[in-house]
């Protein structure tokens, strides 16, 4: 499916009162979670281990 029918098909299932700004916070999602599978499939994952390490350093 292409990016077009994509976002055809989240903005046919969306109410008829969004907004602008609703219709371009659902492609964003689309958007990131399409980047974040992607990011899966190429292996540019951390691990649980990597995560907490890099958050303790943050949170302490």
């Amino acid at each position: 499916m292409t990016a077009k029918q994509k976002a055809c098909e989240v903005i046919s299932r969306m109410p008829d009162e969004s907004t602008f700004e609703d219709i371009q916070y659902h492609l964003y999602v689309l958007q990131c979670i399409e980047q974040g599978e992607k990011d899966i499939e190429d292996g540019n994952v951390l691990s649980h281990d990597e995560v907490e390490s890099r958050l303790a350093k943050w949170l302490k």
